[in-house]
């Protein structure tokens, strides 16, 4: 992939902020084609110790790449504050990610400040490398669920998908943990990548089968403009339900709520269920209903953004809540986010903004 190796989108490149409005009543707030706001995603951190090809491609993530210093990062404080501004919006559940959220110093507090806050669904993701020592403390501070990136359990294609020499029986060690600490049900997300561990399908689901875990299998994608991303390497959903199904007959099961991305598979024989997210072949867009809060401090309003608007300068200016809400609001009002919809083989090179600066 050293062919396609291109910069970097400038995070700070953000966009003017609207004209702030009416907070609005809890729920009221819609974007243009009608959606709400019900998900945050909040990176607490840049930097990941694993260089995955689909996300921090060594080639770009090298030695000498430059994370974001520690005064650039929001505090603790200013993401509660933040959240709480969201809450406003009706927001239900808050993601943590990065980067790997685990490596922020000190994250349970941040987890026990938010986790004050009624009505929120908190949850997290993690590459699961050091999630064994960190699960009891997560679940105390107050963290109710967590998902795991797994993307193979051989330890060869494990280390062709994430670039750096690290066993997968410490990523089951973790899961193990955070099972053990009560932060279930456990999901595992494998990005399938064609030619790379699409033989991991069919081992993964027969690993987590009875277990308790939900496996939720997820199509390559054109996050960011650095992970080499082609059509021809995406294995789509369809091919991926059709190759467990030979093997465990499936079933397909309504979904939990209206905007749930993963499409839900029941083993025939009531061993749990599996998920596939289909982003590429299948479009969610217009019933998406996530937002997301870079580590700086960037609100974007699509996993696919090229801009985003700078929440930080407002909080960091002496905002108050009221404004942030405003802020929040008007923000929202103006999106029209439809990017898998209208995928094209132009719109797939724009330089869009890193999925380690904004989470996935």
């Amino acid at each position: 992939m050293t062919d396609r190796i291109i910069a970097i989108a400038d995070g700070r490149n953000a966009k003017a902020l609207p004209q702030s409005g009416s907070s609005g009543e809890p729920g009221t707030i819609r974007d243009r084609l009608g959606r709400q706001i019900r998900d945050l995603r909040v990176s607490v951190t840049d930097r990941c110790n694993f260089r995955c090809i689909y996300c921090m491609p060594k080639e770009v993530f090298g030695p000498d790449h430059k994370f974001l210093a520690r005064s650039e990062l929001l505090s603790f404080e200013e993401i509660t504050r933040l959240v709480r501004a969201f809450k406003r919006h009706g927001l239900e559940k808050v993601r943590l990610t990065g980067g790997e959220p685990l490596l922020r110093k000190d994250l349970d507090r941040l987890i026990a400040m938010i986790a004050q806050i009624p009505g929120l669904d908190l949850t997290l993701t993690t590459n699961g490398s050091i999630l064994a020592k960190k699960a009891s403390a997560l679940r105390a501070a107050g963290l109710k669920r967590i998902t795991v990136s797994l993307d193979s359990l051989d330890d060869r294609v494990f280390r062709a998908m994430n670039d750096v020499d690290f066993s997968v029986s410490k990523v089951l060690e973790g899961i193990d943990a955070a099972a053990a600490a009560g932060l279930g049900p456990i999901k595992i997300n494998v990005v399938v990548k064609r030619g790379v561990n699409e033989d991991s399908v069919v081992p993964m689901a027969r690993h987590f089968k009875g277990s308790g875990h939900i496996v939720r299998f997820i199509e390559f994608m054109d996050v960011g403009a650095t992970n080499g991303w082609r059509m021809e390497s995406v294995m789509p959903s369809a091919e991926v339900i059709s190759k467990i199904d030979a093997e465990f007959p499936l079933q397909p099961v309504d979904p939990n709520y209206r905007g749930e991305v993963a499409q839900r598979w029941r083993y025939r024989d009531g061993e749990g269920e599996i998920g596939v997210i289909s982003s590429v072949t299948q479009a969610f867009c217009r019933d998406c209903t996530r937002v997301r809060l870079s580590t700086d401090g960037l609100l974007y309003t699509c996993l696919f953004a090229t801009q985003g608007y700078d929440l930080r300068a407002l909080v960091r200016a002496g905002a108050s809540d009221a404004d942030l809400a405003g802020a929040i609001g008007s923000i929202w009002n103006l999106r029209a986010d439809r990017y898998s919809e209208i995928r094209t083989a132009e719109t797939a090179s724009l330089r869009k903004v890193e999925m380690s600066y904004i989470g996935g």
